[in-house]
C-alpha cells in the first residue's frame, strides 16, 4: 500500500544495516510505524538527516509493506520547532513515551494531534512538569486507558476535593487519610481533569500519580527518561 504526503514525526531513529536508518514515526492516520530509510546514511543519501529530525512536521511518502515501511520520500512542513534544555529532554520523554505504550499501526489520530500540541507548548516555554502531566493524560484516554479523574472508585459517588485518595489503577481513586504515603488530593484530581495547573504539592503528587499509572502499562517496566527528567524543576 503506498501512503502520500501522511503526516508525521520521527520519534527514534537507529542505524540500520550498512546504510539505511530505522526509524520509528507517529502518523496522524496509521499510528506509530517502524519505517526503513534506504541509504539515508550514505554518502549519496537523497534525503539529509536533517530533514528526518525529531520534532518537526513531515510529510511522509511510504510503501506499507508487512510491518514495516519503506520511505519513498519526506518533506519538512512549517519551521522545525526548536526545544532546548528541560523543553528538550520533555520532548525526548514524549518519544519514549509514545513508543513504548502504542503498537505500531494503530491508527490514533487523537494522539497525534496531542503529541503535535505538546510540542508546540513545549517549543513556547511552557511549564516542563505540567506540560508533560497533561500530555500523558491525553495519551493515556487515547489508548483506552483513561484515568477516572471525576468519581470515586465506586463509580458513583463524584470526588471531593477536599479529601485524600489513594489512586488505585484498576479500581481508580480510593479514599485514604492525608498521611497516606502519595496520597493525592481530590483538588488536584480534579484539576488535571479541569486542565488547570495545579500548586506546587499538587504537581508532585500527580507526578507520581502518573508514573505508577505507566509503570503499571509497561508491566513494571522503567523509561530511560524518568531518570534524566529526575532533575527538572517540577514547575518548569
Amino acid at each position: 500500500m503506498r501512503l502520500d504526503q501522511q503526516p508525521a514525526y520521527v520519534l527514534h531513529a537507529r542505524p540500520y544495516r550498512e546504510t539505511s536508518l530505522l526509524l520509528e514515526c507517529l502518523t496522524r492516520d496509521h499510528g506509530r510505524l517502524g519505517v526503513v530509510a534506504r541509504g539515508a546514511r550514505g554518502e549519496r543519501a537523497r534525503l539529509r538527516r536533517s530533514q528526518l529530525e525529531p520534532f518537526q512536521t513531515l510529510a511522509l511518502d511510504l510503501v506499507l509493506r508487512g510491518e514495516l515501511s519503506t520511505l519513498a520520500g519526506a518533506e519538512v512542513v512549517g519551521m522545525p520547532l526548536r526545544l532546548a534544555g528541560d523543553h528538550g529532554f520533555a520532548g525526548l520523554y514524549l518519544n519514549e513515551l509514545v513508543v513504548r505504550l502504542t503498537a505500531r499501526q494503530d491508527a490514533q489520530p487523537v494522539l497525534f494531534d496531542a503529541y503535535a500540541r505538546t510540542l508546540t507548548r513545549l517549543a513556547a516555554g511552557e511549564p516542563v512538569a505540567w506540560t508533560l502531566r497533561r500530555f500523558e493524560r491525553d495519551l493515556l484516554e487515547a489508548i483506552g486507558y483513561g484515568l477516572q479523574l471525576q468519581h470515586e472508585a465506586d463509580g458513583e459517588s463524584t470526588l471531593q476535593v477536599q479529601a485524600h485518595y489513594r489512586y488505585d489503577v484498576e479500581q481508580g481513586a480510593l479514599r485514604c487519610t492525608p498521611g497516606t504515603p502519595h496520597a493525592v488530593r481530590g483538588a488536584d484530581l480534579q484539576a488535571l481533569a479541569d486542565d488547570r495547573m495545579p500548586d506546587r504539592a499538587g504537581m508532585a503528587a500527580l507526578r507520581h500519580l502518573m508514573r505508577e499509572v505507566i509503570r503499571y502499562h509497561l508491566g513494571g517496566g522503567e523509561l530511560r527518561a524518568w531518570r534524566v527528567l529526575a532533575g527538572v524543576q517540577p514547575q518548569r
